[in-house]
């Protein structure tokens, strides 16, 4: 054996030992094996830093930027509110559906896209029903990288091996000669973490989500999550009235948050406000005294408005706690004066004064320096009332503003940048485009674009990637293929598909795809002619399971998912060596039966 050759074993032995270890943070081992591959000879300066420059790379950056820039305009919470609707609140369902989605449009555009699309809702639906995201991350993940194998065109390894079988004197095959495998792969996957993913995959803290800064609001004060929806009869003597005329916060203790009226809403609504026939009011109070005072005024209950969508929307509105400083103007006036909900379009629903809670209508009480204001309303006006002099505002605002204007210009920079990759452009300069398409129309600044970038996840690609190139150069790819293959039954077809599924999987995880294929492809079609059996598909096997990458988390999506769902290279490990197996199992028993 070459000097070489165990060289590069020892480092790859190495880099997958801390790995899965984690003795170091991955980036830091990805770095220290670009560095060893320098300084032991292996590879030249330029070789070693060969990822900073690679497709791969680039394409990452790029897909973080788009996915960011999706996020910011709203556009797949939107999506996430019309898939609960859909298919509910339960967990498995939603994971279920989501990579099902996802895998399917990973058939037709890159894996990474395809992820990079669908990871802003995973987040937000998380968010949305109480679960971790590391319970659907993975799972989605995976099915984009399974995704790969709907056709022949769904990644860059599987449109490589009909190049690979040509320079072989081999029928090419066609573009749909790889989907029974594909579905089965897909649907065995989603069928896996439906049944089995709670064994295998981390369910976060404990199981439990870390509160959210209005969650700690929402507690600390004993506040009220529902709201109720009542709707202003004919028959309704609210009719003509103000809402200060009808009595809700004098005589019943109850807040209007907001008015809709057809296509219009209006929140925190003035005082002097007149009420109409058919105006459907959003009452937040104690739930009994909200029916009495539905029941005096004649209110029908209704079912929510389409356009209070926002109200109980931790993603658009919420509570926050304010107080009011000695430099406010607010100092030695009252509510009634200020006129508070005329200027910043916020609720309050609870005053501190002195350190007591002010009970009852407090319209008319006069404010003192440290008075504290609990109030409701859209992140937007809160944000405005941050920026004035009048309120500090104690609660941290951790939800980004949207930008629902730009929706359709992100939307087309996406659909750009997946146009020109499957029109054959370069998939890092077709992504690149459509994220600079983002900054010039004023989607996301280049700071928030340079900000969305997880760097520890470029650098481990960085660092990963001259080790497979460094397995190819030096011959130690082919050197391991021979000397598994060597030890192979060719008589035993069974044994065969196995150790050729297995060895390409072996390969995806320290070196890329398309450079694992390149390496089996004309060694197992020798390999096919000795053994007597049709190397096309032996060929098309290795191919599919060169994707077959959940162990560790070099694949570009499962690097992408990695800091998302706050995974650890063992959660890759446990989960995606389940996943592995049940790749390998069904990959080869469907070749076997159709076709050998």
């Amino acid at each position: 054996m070459e000097t070489e050759i165990l060289i590069v074993l020892g480092i790859m032995s190495f880099t997958i030992f801390m790995l899965v270890t984690e003795l170091l943070r991955i980036d830091v081992t990805a770095l220290l094996t670009l560095l060893l591959l320098y300084w032991t000879g292996i590879l030249s300066g330029a070789e070693a830093i060969s990822g900073f420059s690679s497709n791969a790379v680039i394409a990452m950056l790029a897909v973080m930027i788009l996915g960011e820039g999706l996020a910011k305009t709203g556009m797949m919470n939107r999506f996430s509110k019309w898939l609960l609707k859909r298919v509910g609140s339960n967990p498995r369902n939603i994971m279920g559906s989501l990579a099902l989605a996802t895998g399917t449009l990973s058939g037709v555009i890159q894996n990474i896209g395809a992820a990079a699309l669908f990871l802003p809702s995973i987040m937000d639906i998380s968010r949305r029903i109480k679960v971790s995201a590391s319970t659907m991350i993975m799972p989605v993940g995976f099915a984009a990288i399974i995704g790969g194998s709907l056709t022949m065109v769904g990644s860059g390894h599987l449109i490589l091996t009909n190049d690979l079988l040509a320079a072989a004197d081999l029928a090419p095959f066609g573009l749909f000669a790889v989907t029974p495998v594909g579905v089965a792969l897909l649907l065995g996957a989603v069928l896996f973490f439906l049944f089995l993913g709670k064994y295998f995959l981390p369910q976060g803290a404990s199981g439990k989500l870390q509160a959210t800064e209005q969650e700690k609001v929402v507690d600390a004060f004993n506040l009220r999550k529902e709201i109720q929806y009542y709707r202003i009869s004919e028959s309704s003597t609210l009719k003509s009235k103000t809402i200060e005329e009808s009595g809700a916060w004098s005589e019943f203790r109850i807040n209007i948050l907001a008015t809709a009226k057809e296509n219009q809403i209006a929140y925190a609504p003035w005082r002097e406000t007149e009420l109409h026939t058919g105006m459907i009011l959003a009452l937040y109070g104690d739930d009994n005294q909200a029916q009495v005072f539905a029941a005096k005024h004649g209110l029908e209950p209704t079912q929510e408005h389409p356009m209070f969508e926002g109200l109980g929307d931790p993603e658009e509105t919420g509570f926050v706690e304010v107080v009011v400083p000695p430099r406010s103007d607010l100092v030695g006036k009252t509510l009634r004066e200020y006129a508070m909900r005329r200027r910043f379009v916020v609720e309050p629903v609870m005053l501190f004064s002195r350190g007591q809670k002010v009970e009852g209508d407090f319209s008319d009480h006069i404010i003192t320096a440290g008075d504290t204001f609990i109030v409701y309303g859209p992140w937007d006006n809160i944000r405005r009332l941050q920026s004035s002099d009048t309120f500090a505002v104690l609660t941290p605002i951790t939800v980004e503003p949207k930008k629902p204007a730009k929706t359709w210009f992100a939307a087309g920079s996406f659909l750009v940048a997946i146009v020109l990759a499957l029109s054959g452009f370069s998939i890092s300069v077709s992504f690149l485009t459509g994220a600079v398409l983002m900054v010039l129309t004023r989607v996301m600044s280049i700071q928030e674009a340079y900000e969305s970038v997880e760097w520890k996840v470029v650098f481990l690609l960085v660092g990963l990637i001259p080790l497979g190139a460094a397995m190819q150069n030096t011959g130690t790819a082919q050197f391991l293929a021979e000397s598994v293959m060597s030890l192979v039954d060719a008589g035993n077809t069974l044994v065969l598909l196995f150790t050729v599924a297995a060895l390409a999987t072996g390969f995806s995880l320290v070196m890329s795809n398309v450079g694992a294929v390149v390496v089996l492809a004309p060694l197992v079609v020798s390999i096919g002619l000795i053994a007597g059996v049709d190397p096309r598909p032996l060929v098309l096997l290795a191919a599919v399971n060169a994707g077959n990458s959940f162990v560790l988390p070099t694949h570009q999506v499962n690097a992408l998912m990695m800091s998302a769902g706050g995974y650890k290279t063992r959660d890759y490990f446990r989960a995606g060596g389940g996943m592995t197996i049940v790749f390998l199992i069904i990959s080869v028993l469907v070749f076997y039966y159709t076709m050998f």
